[in-house]
C-alpha cells in the first residue's frame, strides 16, 4: 500500500510530522513495505513480525527490537491496534510515540466501519479512549490531526504523544 499515490503522500506527511517534533532516531513499528524507514536514511530503524520485513530490515542494518532495547521515539502507523499487549514495547519508548489509528464515535460506529476487523484488530479507540490508553502507559497527547484523511483515508487520525 505504501507504493500507491496515497501511500507516497502519506509517507511525506508522516516524515514531516515526525521531524516537526524530533530530529532524533525513530523506530517504525510494523513497517509495511518499508517506505517510511527508507524515507529517513540513517535516522530510522524498524520492527516487524513479518519474516520478509525482518529479513529486509536486518539486511539493511535497520532492525531494532523495541521489546528488548529502548528507543528514543517510535511510530505506529496503522499498527498499534494490532498489538495484543503493547506494555513492554511502550515502556521502552523514551520520548515520542507517533500513532495513526482508526477513531470511532461509539460501539455502533465500530460495527459499521470498514475498519472493524475482529480477526486483526485488538483495540478500537474513541479520541478519549486513545488518550486514556496512552496516558496509562505514561504519555500525554501533544497533537491530533487529520493528515491521513487529507491524504484520502477514511476515519484514520494521527496523534503525537510525549512521555510524561
Amino acid at each position: 500500500m505504501d507504493g500507491t499515490p496515497v501511500g507516497v503522500k502519506l509517507t511525506g506527511m508522516r516524515v514531516d510530522l515526525v521531524r516537526s517534533h524530533t530530529k532524533g532516531p525513530v523506530v517504525d513499528i510494523g513497517i509495511g513495505g518499508g517506505r517510511f524507514v527508507a524515507a529517513l536514511p540513517g535516522q530510522s530503524k524498524g520492527f516487524d513480525i513479518n519474516p520478509a520485513a525482518i529479513d529486509w530490515l536486518k539486511g539493511a542494518g535497520r532492525w531494532h527490537d523495541p521489546y528488548s532495547e529502548p528507543c528514543e521515539s517510535a511510530t505506529f502507523w496503522d499498527s498499534l491496534e494490532h498489538i495484543h499487549d503493547p506494555s513492554a514495547l511502550l515502556a521502552n519508548v523514551r520520548r515520542y510515540a507517533f500513532v495513526s489509528v482508526p477513531i470511532f464515535k461509539d460501539c455502533a460506529d465500530i460495527l459499521r466501519s470498514k475498519h472493524y476487523r475482529k480477526t486483526e484488530h485488538c483495540w478500537y479507540f474513541t479520541v478519549a479512549g486513545i488518550q486514556k490508553f496512552m496516558a496509562h502507559f505514561g504519555f500525554e497527547q501533544l497533537e491530533r490531526n487529520g493528515m491521513e484523511q487529507r491524504a484520502g483515508r477514511q476515519q484514520i487520525e494521527s496523534f503525537v504523544f510525549k512521555r510524561t
